[in-house]
């Protein structure tokens, strides 16, 4: 769906194959030459494509800029439901992000049967500042795309760790599932062994079947050093610590970090109970 979107902008607006910085300021000087003569800013192209979308699209913080100054419409949905703000997320551009965020777009705009949110798309393209940004938002930590999941099925799907621990640690449900297939399972798939570690410290189940009756281990290569991790977790229970931490964690839920790190405690059993 996404190269589809991208073939269709560069076959209606040709590249400019030289340096990029370059390339964005001759498309700012021409933009504005445009809308001072007039030219609308909310025109449609391709499938809905509007000059606001190819900008986040292609990460164009200048232009973006300038087309949000002359009115364009921050959160104006293409034919499958994306709109400027889901194009930064997958573009990675933090400052187009937040750009965005400050006129107004929806962090959770209404999904669709072809569409992802914006955080879905930012831990598609592992940005991990954008993943942050859009949680100090308020972005719903469990929007449900059909295809993906939650944004942690997304994250661990495509081996983003970093995205991982941003939305564990915003409180995000370790054991989510879609079709009885959690973000372990992915992680399993993926044979990432640190995801699978962080997962499981976050109170992951590695029993958990999905719809093929599966436990995640069943999903790695034997002797590998995923199923090995895997395999130790299977056989011996987690420690007093670490469960009460994921007791303490389970409570709080999104307000774990706020909370915990107020509490009159010694700092190294916060940084502990915060990962």
């Amino acid at each position: 769906r996404r190269q589809k979107v991208r073939m269709e902008v560069e076959q209606a607006h040709p590249y400019f194959w030289g340096d990029v910085g370059e390339y964005e300021t001759k498309t700012f000087t021409v933009g504005q030459l445009l809308i001072r003569s007039g030219a609308s800013v909310n025109i449609v192209a391709v499938d809905s494509i509007t000059p606001l979308h190819e900008a986040c699209l292609r990460g164009q913080a200048q232009c973006v800029r300038l087309l949000l100054d002359a009115g364009a419409q921050v959160s104006r949905a293409l034919i499958h439901g994306s709109t400027p703000l889901c194009e930064a997320c997958s573009a990675g551009s933090l400052e187009c992000v937040q750009l965005l965020l400050d006129h107004g777009a929806m962090a959770d705009p209404a999904l669709t049967s072809r569409t992802a949110s914006p955080l879905h798309e930012a831990c598609m393209g592992g940005n991990s500042d954008c993943v942050r940004l859009l949680i100090a938002t308020g972005a719903s930590l469990e929007a449900y795309d059909l295809y993906y999941g939650t944004p942690l099925h997304v994250a661990c799907a495509n081996k983003h760790t970093d995205c991982v621990k941003e939305l564990l640690n915003a409180g995000a449900k370790v054991n989510a599932a879609r079709l009885h297939d959690t973000p372990l399972h992915h992680a399993a798939k993926t044979m990432q062994v640190e995801m699978v570690e962080t997962l499981v410290e976050f109170g992951a189940n590695v029993y958990a079947r999905d719809q093929h009756n599966k436990r995640p281990v069943e999903y790695t290569t034997p002797g590998s050093p995923s199923a090995t991790c895997l395999t130790f977790y299977e056989s011996n229970p987690m420690s007093l610590q670490q469960l009460s931490r994921l007791a303490l964690r389970t409570e709080l839920g999104t307000r774990a970090l706020k909370v915990i790190g107020q509490l009159n405690i010694p700092k190294l059993i916060i940084n502990y109970l915060c990962y």
